[in-house]
């Protein structure tokens, strides 16, 4: 089951998101997506569990917990519309 976490703030590492989310169980992977250019976290990621159960039980308590300073957004990941992200650019126009 993968979560959407969102809110976080922008000094948020994988490291310390993994940290937040080990008590419910181990996650398979952990992503706080960043600005290409800068690097920095955007403010939110994605944690997945094998376990939906334990994603659940991080979901129900990290759900509007504030850390840093921030209420934290956790809840199930929406899957990627077909057709969306990436490309641009100039292909074809010479």
């Amino acid at each position: 089951m993968k979560l959407y976490v969102g809110n976080f703030s922008y000094d948020m590492t994988e490291d310390r998101l993994r940290e937040l989310f080990t008590p419910f169980g181990e996650p398979d992977s952990v992503s706080v997506i960043s600005d290409r250019q800068t690097g920095q976290a955007k403010g939110f990621g994605f944690v997945e569990f094998s376990d939906a159960s334990q994603a659940k039980a991080a979901m129900a308590a990290l759900d509007k917990k504030e850390v840093d300073g921030r209420a934290l957004t956790v809840n199930e990941a929406r899957p990627k519309a077909a057709g969306t992200g990436g490309g641009g650019g100039a292909r074809g126009r010479y």
